[in-house]
């Protein structure tokens, strides 16, 4: 899903330690993070989530049960 922003931090990242696979971030540039990584979530978001010129990011699961837990705090790139 291609994701303008996440809603609540903390509560992703709560959601994230419970996800059975892999979630990855895909930035534009083709960086992939894998988000199941403390050191990934805390250095590469704080990278993604503080650069302006990082309009949007894909965002994917390759467990359909772990979209079910993100979903609600991701904010589409198509709502904004």
């Amino acid at each position: 899903m291609r994701v303008k922003q996440i809603k609540d931090i903390d509560a992703f990242f709560k959601a994230l330690a419970t996800c059975q696979g892999r979630v990855e971030l895909i930035t534009d540039d083709k960086d992939v993070l894998n988000l199941a990584s403390k050191l990934t979530q805390f250095i590469g978001l704080t990278r993604v989530f503080s650069n302006p010129e990082i309009e949007s990011y894909e965002i994917v699961c390759y467990n359909g049960e772990d979209y079910q837990k993100i979903k609600e705090y991701l904010v589409p790139a198509d709502q904004i």
